[in-house]
């Protein structure tokens, strides 16, 4: 027998998180969207049928990332700062999150998504935003290495606002980019990296779909165009029937009830808008599916998938929100701020005499004209409709090939972190604008610092 026992490899761990996903989208939960990277990890792995969140994004981030009551953590409600400890809108300076606790215990800890814990952001007033300040902290503050990814709670798909790598704003100029192929490129990415470095990770995967708006490439919505026009009920008992044939729910229970503010089905006059909606919505779905495969993808080609812990999960059900004017998106003209960049004025509202598609003038477009935004209609919530912001959707279901361009602008903080590796922005996204990411990437000299304004003691206190 060997003098000593070998020391067994730390397993990685990724914890991958969608936006207002239904309970039964996914296909391994009894939903008709394409998902078979996502069911591949569910038939073979786990399917839990009782885990609870926070009901919404903020509240369920905070409690995932702290393992703590979202009100224990400052974000019992939503980003605003409500004047309250528990409702500060950021993690406050007693809690610890999970990458702080990984990163102590040899971990390299990543992130690529929808942040949405470090208080708000109004897109009307962007020359006040101070990212990295002590209300609104960062997660390259919060333990992580590395972070790509979106600040605030929702945005454009095509043209984010808020995206971020490590510590930079940085502004998309390229109509190829689609923020769910991004942060799955950039998952990757990171992983290799890691593994490169021959050390075990945790990351965290935050994809920001199938959150309002409507963002898609045209090939996938065609896809599932036609495919709802049978309509919500009958789309409800299918998913109901799929759920009890797969032991998700029990037998006995019957459906619930169709919401009251939902039609019968055969009341609706104008089908064909519910439909494209509802395509929209599901094409988005599989686009993330796409991603997850590509992160699998990427374990598997390094040998390191039975090595990998993956947990999927959503941060609450089907989206439910509703503009009006006692609630704290009173205001839909904070998604006006800015035109597409094609130069077109944002649209918002329900705009059923424009297709929820539209193509970059880089390609060859059938839909021309103002884009506009909608929001889906939750088959398992009987089909309610809201409203959102600008919509804008492209003709292929392929990665882009063609680079992306981004302008760069440093986070107004007093020891902003910049890129200090190639991988952290693939050839893909490498910037052409006035700054160039590699030019940022030239000027650090040292090796970013890690700051804390979040936290007033140690992990392991």
């Amino acid at each position: 027998m060997p003098d000593t026992i070998p020391t067994p490899t730390k397993p990685n761990v990724i914890i991958i998180m969608v936006d207002d996903l239904g309970f039964s989208d996914v296909g391994c939960y009894g939903g008709e969207i394409n998902t078979p990277n996502i069911d591949a990890l569910g038939t073979g792995g786990i399917r839990f049928t009782q885990m609870y969140n926070g009901a919404r994004c903020c509240p369920s981030r905070a409690a995932l990332l702290t393992g703590l009551h979202p009100h224990q953590a400052g974000i019992g409600q939503m980003g605003q700062n409500l004047g309250y400890p528990a409702y500060q809108g950021y993690l406050n300076q007693t809690s610890v999150t999970i990458a702080e606790v990984m990163g102590q215990s040899g971990y390299r800890t990543l992130m690529s998504g929808k942040w949405h814990v470090g208080g708000s952001y109004d897109a009307r007033n962007r020359d006040q935003w101070n990212p990295g300040d002590e209300t609104h902290p960062m997660p390259t503050q919060r333990g992580f290495d590395k972070y790509f990814g979106l600040l605030e709670a929702a945005d454009s798909f095509w043209n984010p606002k808020s995206l971020t790598l490590q510590e930079t704003l940085i502004k998309n100029e390229s109509p190829d980019f689609h923020l769910t192929d991004a942060i799955a490129e950039h998952a990757s990415n990171q992983i290799d990296e890691s593994l490169e470095m021959g050390k075990p990770f945790f990351q965290y995967v935050a994809f920001t779909a199938p959150h309002w708006p409507l963002h898609a490439w045209e090939e996938d919505i065609a896809k599932y165009e036609g495919k709802y026009m049978q309509g919500w009920d009958a789309i409800r008992t299918s998913r109901h029937e799929e759920m009890k044939g797969l032991g998700i729910i029990d037998p006995k229970w019957p459906i619930s009830a169709r919401d009251e503010d939902s039609p019968p089905w055969e009341s609706v006059e104008n089908k064909e808008y519910e439909d494209i909606k509802m395509a929209t919505y599901s094409a988005m779905v599989e686009q993330v599916d796409r991603g997850v495969g590509r992160i699998v993808d990427t374990l598997k080609a390094k040998g390191e998938f039975e090595n990998t812990l993956i947990m999927f999960l959503s941060d609450n059900g089907g989206c439910a929100e509703l503009f009006q004017e006692d609630d704290d998106w009173g205001e839909p003209s904070q998604w006006e701020t800015e035109p597409t960049l094609e130069g077109l004025p944002i649209r918002v509202g329900n705009i059923p005499e424009l297709r929820p598609a539209r193509t970059p003038p880089s390609r060859p477009s059938s839909y021309p004209g103002p884009t506009c935004q909608i929001r889906r209609s939750d088959s398992s919530n009987a089909g309610s409709t809201k409203v959102a912001s600008p919509l804008h959707s492209s003709p292929t279901g392929q990665t882009p090939s063609t680079p992306a361009r981004f302008a760069t602008n440093p986070c107004r903080s007093s020891t902003s972190q910049q890129p200090s590796t190639t991988s952290e922005m693939p050839p893909t996204h490498r910037s052409s604008a006035t700054t160039t990411l590699p030019q940022l990437k030239a000027k650090a000299s040292s090796p970013p610092s890690k700051r804390s304004h979040g936290r007033a003691r140690s992990p392991s206190s």
